[in-house]
């Protein structure tokens, strides 16, 4: 397989990529703990005042990091925004970070927020990559996910996506929710064959304690799904899409051909800069990591006021940067981690500084060295079913 044409992981000094959280849901689902909240969707407009002002603020005080090759809207729910936000957004990151006329600018989206008239007005705003949230297209998994959409939505969601003339369509589906079958796992894989997307992200579902869904399964209302069969889940999904020729470049993510690998998520796996804005958004550039203050209407007053919605910042030391650098890269499953570029960017050998790890991890089967000498390391397909285990081992060594 072809790998990607960035290197891996990225130079201290690349560009710096553009994450924008719209934290508005329609409706909270039971698994999710994200920095979301419902009923709030009357602030919008000042918080996409509130959001351009941020991005004004952060280029003048930043300075120079390069022309932003993505823009990227997470949530929350991106797709509440109106074309006319999205819009705003977009032409401020042209000007206030030199978004590339060539950049990759996703909207995430829920199904049952779209039609072909909003999706064609924002793709005329700037938006060319699409990332839909079906999640299951099982009337049982729908119901244990709390969705706010019927399958069939679904599937007029994405039609309308190609309609407006989306060539670049992810979907989001989760498995492993409690009572789900291998059959069901089984009738969505076949619907992503049916549906011809561009790309998949496929998460095995976690359950966050304080979510909704944890507190069921606590009580015993739910049974959640033992790992055993998580696992063969996992397996059939990858055995399933190998077979119809998709590229699995990441634990979770496919793609149908290696230019349609998501290059904004890349940043984050190659642990490259990138901007976050919003609230509860988080930002890496030059050795510091940033967090927004997480309730909407407190970053918009703070932005409203002239202060910094930034109440976290931490400066990285070289051996967390390092061990960071090793446990994202390690997630990119064809390219793995380039020990000379890890060099060239930490001054560190990992194969001396890690030595340990990387043997043992070789011995038991979950890491191996992928041609080149021993230049490249990456995970083997056993290691992509305990990739968390395995690349936290990483930065576990480095504190």
């Amino acid at each position: 397989m072809k790998r990607s044409p960035i290197p891996v992981p990225l130079p201290r000094e690349a560009p710096a990529g553009l994450y924008v959280h719209v934290p508005f849901c329609r409706h909270i689902c039971p698994y999710c703990d994200f920095n979301t909240y419902a009923g709030q969707e009357a602030l919008i407009p000042r918080y996409v005042e509130a959001l351009t002002a941020e991005m004004r603020e952060m280029a003048e005080t930043a300075g120079p990091t390069g022309d932003a090759p993505t823009l990227f809207f997470g949530g929350g729910t991106p797709s509440l925004l109106a074309p006319a936000h999205v819009a705003r957004v977009i032409e401020q990151g042209r000007l206030s970070f030199n978004l590339r006329d060539d950049a990759e600018i996703t909207l995430e989206a829920n199904p049952e927020n779209l039609d072909r008239a909003y999706l064609t007005a924002v793709r005329a705003a700037g938006v060319n990559r699409l990332s839909i949230g079906v999640q299951s297209q099982q009337r049982a998994g729908l119901r244990v996910l709390g969705r706010g959409h019927r399958s069939l939505q679904a599937g007029q969601a994405f039609a309308a996506a190609r309609a407006a003339g989306f060539d670049n369509v992810s979907l989001d589906f989760i498995f492993g929710w409690p009572g789900q079958t291998l059959d069901e796992w089984d009738a969505d894989l076949s619907v992503i064959l049916e549906w011809q997307p561009d790309h998949v992200s496929l998460y095995s579902l976690i359950l966050e304690p304080g979510t909704p869904l944890h507190g069921a399964v606590k009580r015993g209302i739910l049974i959640a799904l033992d790992d055993d069969t998580a696992a063969d889940q996992y397996e059939r999904a990858v055995d399933t899409l190998g077979a119809a020729g998709w590229e699995h470049y990441e634990v979770a993510n496919w793609a149908r051909e290696p230019r349609l690998r998501s290059r904004h998520n890349q940043l984050y796996w190659q642990n490259g800069p990138y901007h976050g804005f919003g609230a509860g958004a988080h930002g890496t550039l030059r050795s510091t990591r940033h967090s927004n203050v997480l309730l909407p209407i407190r970053y918009v007053e703070a932005v409203e006021a002239g202060q910094r919605p930034v109440p976290l910042s931490e400066s990285l030391s070289p051996e967390t940067e390092l061990g960071e650098t090793m446990m994202l890269g390690l997630r990119l499953l064809i390219d793995g981690v380039s020990m000379t570029a890890v060099i060239a960017r930490h001054g560190v050998d990992p194969r001396e500084r890690f030595a340990s790890e990387i043997t043992r991890f070789v011995e038991i089967g979950m890491l191996e060295w992928n041609g080149d000498g021993h230049d490249r390391l990456r995970l083997t397909p056993p290691g992509a079913l305990l990739a968390n285990d395995v690349c936290a081992a990483f930065v576990a060594t480095t504190s």
